[in-house]
């Protein structure tokens, strides 16, 4: 049977990535590399370097294809997310089928931990349904961006009994505010909560040479990272980035 290996590859380093990663990468007899366009070749490229420093098997297949862009004037986001999803499955499908032998172990590098806010578990259902040849699936976790924001600030991302939360900006409301991670948000949710008493751990491009950090009072620091993030984006053409918002705790 077919098997696909899922490798969290962490968020950048290629120092973060873990031996059991490696291992897997070892095993694939085809890697499968996603373009997302020349704007992002940092992400290709950082996965290139990972491939180049740690493969040594002989004989690993390198299949490089374009990725489907999701559409942000769709009607609604989970529409556009949707229609994302499917043109990915299909792509996703013909590599399964066309790209990948019997027996042959094929590998993708997944950004951060593959089950932390990616969607390639959920594609591959959805290629599953779709019928065609038998595949294995197994995951290799990786290290996320959220673990490195941790580090990076020297901070705990938990408190001593209180829960923590981990969303979207989309889902960022102010009943959950006393300790909550917030990754995907292009909006800067945090903006409107800056009346609030409130610290914020804001992180971009976790664990790379182009790292940003700020941290403080929500409403000290607030619209220095909404211009630190601007600045960043347009400079590279992309971004990814997550923080912690937390009630300071009561003396």
């Amino acid at each position: 049977m077919k098997t696909l290996l899922l490798i969290g590859m962490g968020p950048g380093h290629p120092e973060q990535i873990t031996v059991q990663a490696i291992n897997a990468l070892n095993r694939a007899t085809v890697l499968f590399l996603l373009d997302k366009g020349e704007t992002k070749d940092d992400l290709l490229n950082m996965r290139k370097e990972i491939c180049e420093r740690y493969i040594q098997a002989p004989g690993c297949r390198q299949v490089q294809v374009s990725d489907p862009v999701r559409e942000d004037s769709a009607a609604s986001y989970e529409a556009g997310v949707e229609h994302w999803h499917r043109q990915r499955a299909a792509l996703f499908a013909r590599l399964i089928d066309e790209e990948l032998g019997e027996d042959e172990c094929g590998a993708f590098l997944v950004w951060g931990d593959p089950g932390l806010y990616d969607s390639t578990l959920r594609i591959l259902e959805r290629v599953r349904a779709l019928g065609g040849p038998a595949f294995a699936v197994e995951v290799i976790p990786g290290i996320s961006s959220v673990q490195v924001l941790a580090a990076q600030h020297r901070i705990p991302l938990n408190r001593i009994g209180e829960p923590l939360l981990v969303t979207t900006g989309r889902r960022l409301e102010a009943s959950n505010l006393d300790n909550v991670v917030v990754m995907l948000d292009a909006r800067c949710a945090f903006s409107q909560f800056t009346d609030q008493d409130l610290e914020i751990y804001w992180g971009a491009y976790l664990g790379t040479e182009d790292e940003l950090l700020v941290a403080g009072k929500l409403h000290e620091v607030g619209e220095r990272i909404r211009r630190v993030r601007e600045a960043a984006r347009k400079r590279k053409g992309w971004i990814m980035d997550c923080y912690l918002l937390r009630r300071p705790l009561k003396s």
